[in-house]
Order: structure tokens, then C-alpha cells, then sequence
């Protein structure tokens, strides 16, 4: 099992929840109203009046054999609009309950 945590300006919602449901998804925690700022690119988003806008997260853990293909599907939408901002980081699980 993997986490995958994703980052995402809010206006990839609609789009994001549309990857995870027609990759049958369906545990996720999501945090609206997150700030934060890319790595490379892009612009701050931090919901102030210089940079009004704002992230969101979502965290989810899947079986390993999905993690390529959801990281594929993210960074396709990150390409459509690469100063939104999405990304997504993977990490191992050792244990759930």
C-alpha cells in the first residue's frame, strides 16, 4: 500500500475527484483551504489580497499497482494548466487499522 499526498489549487476539485473516481478511489481525506506555493513554478497561493487564491489536499492510500497510473493522470492535468498547480507525493504504508 502507498499514500499518495496531493497538493492542488482548488480549480482542479471537480477535475481530480473525476481521476479518483474513474480509477474506483474511493477512501480519501481532503483538506480545503490549504496555502502553500510550488516548488518551481507557479504562483503563491496563500488567500490573501496579493494571492487570493488557495490550495487544497487530499491524502489516499492504494494499492501499489495504481500509484503509476494515478501519478500519470495528475501530472497530465497539471500540463494543462501548469501555474495552477498540482503534484503528489508517494510514500510507503507500513501499517493500517
Amino acid at each position: 500500500m502507498k499514500a499518495v499526498f496531493i497538493p492542488y489549487n482548488q480549480a482542479f476539485k471537480d477535475e481530480l475527484i473525476t481521476i479518483l473516481d474513474r480509477m474506483s478511489i474511493r477512501g480519501f481525506t481532503m483538506w480545503d483551504e490549504v496555502q502553500g506555493r510550488g516548488t518551481n513554478k507557479g504562483e503563491p497561493h496563500y488567500g490573501d489580497h496579493a494571492w487570493p487564491t488557495l490550495n487544497s489536499s487530499i491524502l489516499t492510500v492504494i494499492p501499489n499497482e495504481k500509484v503509476d497510473e494515478l501519478l500519470r493522470k495528475i501530472h497530465a492535468l497539471d500540463k494543462t494548466t501548469e501555474m495552477q498547480g498540482i503534484h503528489a507525493v508517494v510514500g510507503d504504508i507500513e501499517k493500517t487499522v
